[in-house]
């Protein structure tokens, strides 16, 4: 399990970033295995699933967004992180 400070440090793009959008992807898809996790153990946990698909929706959301701006940095993110990008 990673903190927070250091995905920070791993994907940040300068010295100062602390809100990119590659930055706020990799925090989320942290965020969103450690979930995935916690669900196999606990199957009945509605809402944490429910918080689960609002962070998937927010992380698809700025894949998209971010597949339309800077397509290439979308590629090099998503094998760091291994997600899978249509």
């Amino acid at each position: 399990m990673t903190t927070k400070k250091e995905i920070i440090t791993k994907y940040q793009l300068s010295k100062n970033d602390t809100g990119s959008i590659e930055l706020q992807i990799a925090i989320l898809t942290n965020h969103i295995n450690q979930l995935v996790e916690h669900l196999k153990k606990h199957k009945k946990d509605n809402h944490t699933r429910n918080g689960l698909l609002a962070l998937v929706g927010r992380r698809k959301r700025f894949i998209r967004y971010l597949k339309r701006k800077k397509p290439e940095q979308l590629e090099t993110l998503a094998k760091k992180l291994k997600l899978k990008v249509k």
